[in-house]
This record gives C-alpha cells, structure tokens and sequence, in this order.
C-alpha cells in the first residue's frame, strides 16, 4: 500500500461505529498487513501482548481502553515488559472517543478526538514499511487532499470518459488546477469569505449533481469577468460576489465535467479540508500525480524532500547568501547591496516539474530578504524579489500550470508572513498574466532564450530543427540580470530504457562530439546543456543525477566534454538514496553535481558517514567520480597496471544450451566412470557460485572426440550445437561450427582459479571473490585468474578493491558491474615483496578457511551483511588491515580516505609508465 491508500483506508475507519473488539486488527489491516498475518494475530499464535491487547513484534503494541483511560492505558503499555521485549516501535490506546500514541524510539506523542486521528496518519507511515521525512509526518495535509484529489478526479472519468481521452486531458488537468485555487483561496480570505467556495456549492447545486457542472462553470466565468464588465456579463447574483481573478487561470473555455451524486461528495469533502496547510514546498509533486497515469499508480510516492532539495540549492547560492548576511551585521549599505543582489539572481530549473526547487529556492530568499529588512528598521517593506526570476521548463503541460501555480501560492504565503494578511491580500488580485514557466522540451529548446543571464528581455527559440518551439510568450524579467543558477533533478534513464526519441535528443547534443555517447543516462543532456550555457557566462548549475554519470564507462565520455568548455565541479554530494514514500522501493541512488565556470576554493565535498550523516570536506579540487583529488579519468587498460595476474573472461558456450547439462542430464547420458572423468565437468556461472547451484558441461579436448561422438548422446548434443551456430545471425558463430564440440573458450586452471562473477550486489560488504579446484570450468558471467597465485585473491576480496569498482566500474542499476580492463586492470598496487605476498596469501587462505567452517553455506548466505558470521567478518578485517598498511602503514579512516589515496597512486603510477614509453632510447 502507498501512502494515498493508507490514508483513505484510516479515514474509512474512523468515520465507521467504533468497534472495541476488532479496532486493533482494521488499524493493522489500513497499514497493509495481510489477512493471514490478522488471522495469526487473532489466534493469539503472533500476539505479544501481556495486557490483552495486540502486540505485533517489531511494530505496534495497541490496547483498547476502558472509557477515559486512555492515557493510563498507554503508560501501562509503555510499561509493558513484553512492549521492550518484542521490541514495538509504537503503542496506541483509544477508547473511540480519544486516541493516544507515542512512537518509542523518538519519545514523539500525538493526542487527538478519534475521529480526528487520520489527521495524524503520517505519523504512524513506518507501520507500513514507508521511510517517511518529517515534513510529511508533521504536515500530512498534502497527502489527505491529494488522496481526496485523486477520488474526485477517477469518479469524474467514470462519467465523462471523453475528458480522459488525449484531447481533452489538458482541459480536465485545468479543471483540477482552477479548484485546487479555489480551495486554497476560500480558506485564506483571497475570496473574501471563508468557506465561501464550497458553501457556493452545497447551497446552489443540487443534491443528485444534476447542476453542479453549471454552478461550477458560472463561478468560474465570474473570476475571469472584471469587475466594470460584471454588469454586462449577466452573472447570477450567488457568483457575482466571487472576485476578478484573471492571470489566465479562468480565461478561455469554463466548460466542466459532469457530476454525479458521488462526485459531487466528494467535492465538498476536499473543500472541508483546511487548505491553509497547503505546503507548496511538496503539493505540486502530489497534484502531479492526480492527473498523471503513469504516476497514479504510485500515487503519494512522489515526494521530493526539502532537506534534499536543500542539498542542492544551500552549496549551489544560499550559502553564499546567508554567508554574507552575518558579514553584513547591521551595516545598512552593506545589507542594502545584499537586498539588491537578491532582486537580481535568477534560478533556473530546466526540468521543473511542478516546481519544487524554484518554491524552495523562493521561500528561501524571500526569508533572507526578510532578514535584510528587519536589521535596516524596514519590517513590513514589499518584497523586490519578482516571481518572473524564477524560470522553468516542463515537458508536460499541467505540472507546468501547476508549477506556476505553486509559486503564486509560495508567494501569497510568503507576504502573509513577512508583511500580514491585509497587506498579502491587497497585492495578490488579479494575477498577472505572465506565463513564465516555459511547456517544451528543455534538450531542444535554447536555455539562453529563456533564462537570458543579464538584460531584462527573453527571447524564446528552440535547438529542434524539426518542429517549431512550443506556443508560449515570452515573458520579460523586471530587472536587469545577476547571477544566473540552474539546478533541478532531471529525468535518469540509462541508456537501455531511452525511448528513439530521446535517443535522438541525445544524438543532436553529443554527435560530433562524443563517439560513445549512446552509453550516456539522459540526464548527461542536461548537464552538457549547463555546459554550453555556462561557456557564454559566469554562472553554476546544480543537479540531481544519477551516481552512473560519475562512474565506468560514462566519465570518460561526458566528463572530458564539460571540462572543455571551462567548467570545474565547485561542489558535489557524493551518491545517496534519493528516497520517496514506496513501501517497496528504497530510492534511486544519486549524486548530487554542482559545475561552474567560476573557479571557487575550497570545493565542497560531501558525504554520509556511516551513521548516515552528512560530511562536509573541503579541498582544492573534486574530480570526475566525485573524489578529492587532481583530475585524472580511468580509461580501460589492455594488462594490469602492477604485478597482478593477468584476468580473462570464463568460458562462453555459444551452445543453445546443448552443452551444459543438470545433473539428471548427466545421468541420463549413461556414461562410464571413466567418460564421465573425461567428458563431464562443473561448470560455474555468476549464480552458481554465489548461490551455490549446481550445473555441468560437456568439455571435449580435441584428442577425445572420436571417442565422444562414439557416444549417441553426446553426438547428437554436438549436432544441436552445429545446427545452432549455424543458424545464427553472427559470423563468429557461424565459424564456431567446424568445432561444434567445444565453448568459444577452453580455458581452465590446472592447481586452482580464482573466480568472481561479473554481477553483484553492492550490499555485500566484500566481493564474492573465490576459488576453485583445478580442472573446473568457469562460465562466461565470470570472470577469473587461472593458476594465479593467491595473494591476488587478498587484493579483489578488500575493502579497497571494492571501492575502486564502485567509483570506476559501470554499474547495472545499484548493482556492480565487474570489468578486467576498467576495474582489475587499472587498480593501483604498490610494489609488493615477497612478504608482503606471504602475508595476504595467508589473508586469503584465512578467508576460505573461515568460509570452509560454515559449509554448506553459500556465498549469498555467508556475505549476506546482516548475517555475516563473525569469523568470517573478522578475517576480512584482517585481510585488509594487512594490505592497507601496505597502502599506508595503518587503516584508513573511511572509504573517501581510500578514494584518494587510489586516485593519488593511479595518477603517479600512470605517469610513471607514460614518461618510460615516451622516454628517448639511450644507446
């Protein structure tokens, strides 16, 4: 369940008769909990509790109270031995009249009328496995009336199935923005009178809907009549007292859909909300998803936090600006050149959305200019930071309405605070026209157009030689330009998941410039794009990206690109879970990047340690992946760059599967102890060898395979294999064929092989790196060091390693991608002598050894992180606090330290070997 869905199932259940006896199972069943989970809790055989409650382990402890002792029943189950033992992270008491609970962990209570606990909802998102940020556990408003939003919107498609066709979805998207308006307005006296819009309508329509539509559309032709033209306009008496609106949102066609009776309810629901909670910061986002389709399906998941969107926007410019602020102290030239600096910086979203990042960035300068104001006696001064600097692209049309609209809300809001409600009110009808929130394609169109860094005229054209730019006015700035900042969080898509039409995008970005630009994620648009911009004037962008951009294959593409149009990297949030309210999802993982043509020192580095709190580092550069250090990008290497053995591929069958064989596929062949020494071995994939399956091949050496076609059902398995190589598409394949008998590879060690699969997970803490008897075969998803010595399994199985191939390895999703000739090939070992080798093949022998003492368990069991066995995890730790003392004569402090050390040794040892093939030959 997500959180919409939580929400209206706790509504349910508060406006239903109290039911002491099964109270404690519908909360649990609203959070999500199957019914064979409730039917276990039922029969005592789950429940917990020692107070003749519900106890469910590791979540809630609930107790229905006797009338008026709810808060005593909630400190006995505070109490309650069994609450600790089975550790409940909530407790709940209500007696349907009140409801008491506290979250234990944090201390955090809430105390409400029961029927007003949904209102607490947020508040109890972890029950149901939703990692939840506190704007949304204080403030859940947002997602009740998205919730109540999103019924409205779904009954009014049922009955009029033509508004959710392609033509007429903009006109039903206006619809829902002009009664969001509506809602907002009658509850923070914009219209005059509170409630007035919903008490319009309950009074005028009809109980069965049946003219709900017109009273709707009159209201809404009323607020796009001026008020000296309402004489002639012939408007009822009950909405001619609603006031002239204008700014666009009323203008043009006041058609609306028809009601029914439970639309009709449900419309009057939404307007019971108090929708002076309306939080802009994070509404957009959610309204968004209302009329999204793609998106309703996860609707009340789509939440970009504010203290996310502070990671961009504080290192980006506000920093700087509160920095300047305490500088200025209450020196009034100074503060006044501080104010006019505000007035003057535009921000930049070339991927808005509904506008989170420029309502943030807004309320945080209007904040600061309200500062300036107090501390020069000017409290109460109107605002001279202009909506209009506040510029965005969006490819789809509503967010984009809503997008403006939210800054319009942000604005009113904003006044109300810093200048009261009478002075906020008497600025903010009518709106202005002004559109400037831009509907088209941000990789087609010239952000310099749009977003022109000084003068005050826009000009607005677009990069797509194909289709002509969006229909959109262009809307002027009312001051001369500052400081110019981009930033946003971009569409990801890597490379596999692009549609043709932004494959071509890309295509029109990078061709000519980058061979390889087809591996990019799409987001790189966006980037090159604040390259390019950046390259006509000072500015600095900012975005969210995907962590894959600053990693493998993708740095070397991009990275050299951005730097060549003089761009540096002032500031970076290393990767992090970019997290939203699904149950089932974590978060993608990102990185946050800030590029400049304006060189700043220190550069700011940030990263989480390993309490999950961030860390600020300053240094005098920050590279492509994200690392303090000199510039330097990892290009692949054809041999490794120390003393370390050479890594191959495993073997690929090219078979159509007619090689490899199960075990009943042995058995079935009916071969002797001594064919099946000669013709059977195992084989490992990636899975076999972390989960241990088993599985087999054919493996004829030339010498023997007289003697193997001589078999019938060997012979015929070699047939299968010709017929398929024959068939297939690929040369290579088809050459393949004259040996129709053998892998594409015959490679296998003779004393051992060190394998390690290709693909893994990174919540391993180490690689799955191993070894294997000699004679077994290695399968192409791995890759493997055949008769290396051992002491090459130390290095792969170490905490460094694993770093170096999470920095300079391609990823598959949050997965490692292993590469030989990216990740082993470059990995920088300092020389090492013979003691040095001894010490870490005794690491690595410890290693298996620990493992041995554990069988039959696998890999995935054994480095599954919360169950590591303590031998295991202890002869890691000693594996790599030998090798690091090689690195640096003691344990490095954290994985950033390990970074730069790696970095700082490829850079040496690489220049090292430039200068000795460069080098002149001496005689």
């Amino acid at each position: 369940m997500n959180a919409v869905e939580i929400e209206q199932a706790i509504t349910s259940l508060a406006n239903a008769a109290f039911d002491h006896e099964n109270f404690p199972y519908d909360f649990l069943a609203a959070f999500g909990n199957k019914d064979i989970t409730l039917k276990r809790l039922r029969a005592g055989v789950s429940n917990k509790s020692d107070l003749g409650g519900v106890l469910q382990t590791n979540n809630i402890h609930i107790a229905v109270a006797p009338p008026g002792a709810v808060t005593t029943t909630l400190t006995a189950l505070r109490a309650s031995p069994a609450t600790t033992r089975y550790k409940a992270k909530f407790i709940l008491a209500t007696d349907g009249e009140t409801l008491e609970a506290e979250e234990l962990d944090s201390g955090d209570t809430i105390a409400c009328a029961y029927p007003d606990f949904p209102d607490h909802f947020g508040f109890f998102l972890p029950l149901a496995g939703i990692s939840i940020v506190r704007q949304i556990r204080d403030n859940a408003f947002d997602i009740r009336a998205t919730s109540r939003l999103n019924r409205l919107y779904i009954e009014l498609l049922k009955d009029n199935p033509d508004w959710g066709n392609a033509e007429r979805r903009p006109e039903m998207n206006h619809f829902m923005a002009r009664l969001i308006f509506c809602f907002f307005a009658e509850d923070t006296d914009i219209f005059h009178s509170s409630g007035l819009f919903t008490a319009t309508l309950e009074q005028m329509s009809a109980r069965d809907a049946s003219n709900t539509h017109a009273v709707i559309s009159e209201i809404f032709r009323a607020m796009n009549t001026a008020i000296d033209q309402r004489s002639q306009a012939s408007l009822p008496r009950w909405a001619d007292i609603f006031p002239y609106v204008n700014g666009g949102l009323f203008s043009g066609s006041v058609a609306v859909p028809r009601f029914s009776r439970i639309a009709r309810s449900y419309l009057l629901h939404i307007g019971q909300l108090d929708w002076t909670q309306i939080n802009p910061d994070i509404f957009g986002s959610m309204i968004q998803a209302v009329a999204d389709d793609e998106e309703r399906g996860a609707l009340g998941m789509h939440y970009t936090s504010v203290p996310n969107i502070l990671k961009v926007l504080n290192p980006l410019f506000l920093d700087d600006l509160r920095e300047k602020l305490i500088e200025a102290g209450d020196n009034k030239i100074r503060l006044l050149n501080l104010r006019k600096r505000l007035a003057r910086i535009r921000v930049f979203d070339p991927a808005c959305g509904s506008g989170n990042f420029l309502v943030i960035a807004y309320k945080q300068l209007r904040e600061i200019e309200h500062a300036i104001n107090e501390r020069r006696d000017e409290k109460g001064r109107p605002s001279t930071i202009p909506l209009t600097n506040f510029r965005g692209i969006e490819l789809r049309d509503f967010p984009a309405e809503i997008a403006r609209l939210a800054l319009i809300i942000a604005e009113y809001q904003c006044n109300v605070r810093y200048l009261g409600q009478r002075e906020a009110l008497a600025v903010f009808l009518p709106l202005s026209q002004d559109n400037w929130i831009t509907c088209g394609n941000a990789l087609r169109l010239d952000w310099l157009s749009i977003c022109p860094p000084t003068g005050t005229g826009t000009k607005l054209q677009g990069d797509d030689l194909f289709a002509a730019p969006p229909e959109h006015t262009p809307i002027d700035f009312e001051n001369e330009g500052g400081e110019t900042y981009i930033c946003g969080n971009p569409p990801y898509l890597g490379s596999t998941w692009q549609s043709a039409e932004q494959k071509a995008e890309l295509q029109t970005l990078f061709e000519g410039r980058a061979k390889n630009w087809k591996s990019l994620d799409y987001v790189a648009g966006w980037l090159i794009k604040a390259a390019d911009y950046c390259r006509h004037t000072p500015a600095m962008a900012a975005f969210v990206s995907t962590n894959s951009i600053c990693q493998g294959q993708q740095v070397p593409i991009l990275w050299p690109l951005i730097f060549a149009q003089g761009c540096q990297i002032p500031f970076a949030h290393t990767s992090f879970k970019w997290a939203n309210l699904a149950s089932h999802n974590a978060g993608v993982t990102v990185a946050i990047i800030g590029i400049s043509n304006q060189p700043r020192i220190p550069r700011r580095l940030f990263t989480l340690n390993d309490a999950d709190k961030t860390m600020e580092r300053q240094c005098e550069y920050i590279n492509a992946y994200l690392v303090a250090g000199t510039d330097v990008i990892i290009e692949k290497a054809a041999r490794p760059l120390s003393e370390q053995t050479e890594m191959s591929f495993g073997n690929k069958p090219v078979d159509g599967g007619h090689l490899l064989l199960s075990r009943d596929e042995v058995q079935a062949l009916g071969l002797n102890a001594a064919q099946h020494a000669r013709f059977i071995r195992r084989i490992y994939g990636s899975a076999e060898f972390i989960r241990g399956l088993e599985r087999y091949c054919l493996w004829i050496e030339d010498a023997h395979l007289k003697e193997a076609q001589a078999i019938p059902a060997i012979a015929q398995r070699i047939e299968g294999v010709r017929a398929m190589r024959l068939q297939s598409r690929d040369k290579g394949a088809n050459e393949m064929a004259t040996r129709a008998h053998q892998f594409r590879e015959m490679y296998s060690g003779k004393l051992h092989t060190i394998v390690i699969p290709r693909v893994s997970s990174e919540n391993r803490p180490f690689l799955p790196v191993g070894l294997v008897e000699g004679g077994t075969i290695i399968g192409d998803r791995n890759f493997a060091l055949y008769d290396a010595p051992l002491w090459n399994m130390a290095l792969i199985a170490s905490r460094l390693h694993w770093v170096w191939i999470g920095t300079v390895c391609v990823r598959m999703r949050t997965d490692f991608s292993y590469s030989n000739t990216l990740g082993w090939n470059t990995f920088p070992v300092p020389d090492l002598t013979e003691k040095n080798k001894a010490d870490l093949t005794r690491c690595a022998e410890n290693i298996l050894l620990a493992r041995e003492a554990h069988f039959p368990a696998t890999i995935a069991d054994l480095y599954n992180p919360d169950e590591m066995p303590t031998d295991l995890r202890e002869a890691h730790e000693r594996n790599d606090e030998v090798l690091e003392r090689i690195y640096l004569g003691r344990r490095f402090k954290n994985d950033t330290e390990r970074l730069e050390k790696l970095f700082d040794l490829y850079t040496k040892m690489t220049a090292k070997q430039n200068k000795k093939t460069t080098s002149p030959a001496v005689d």
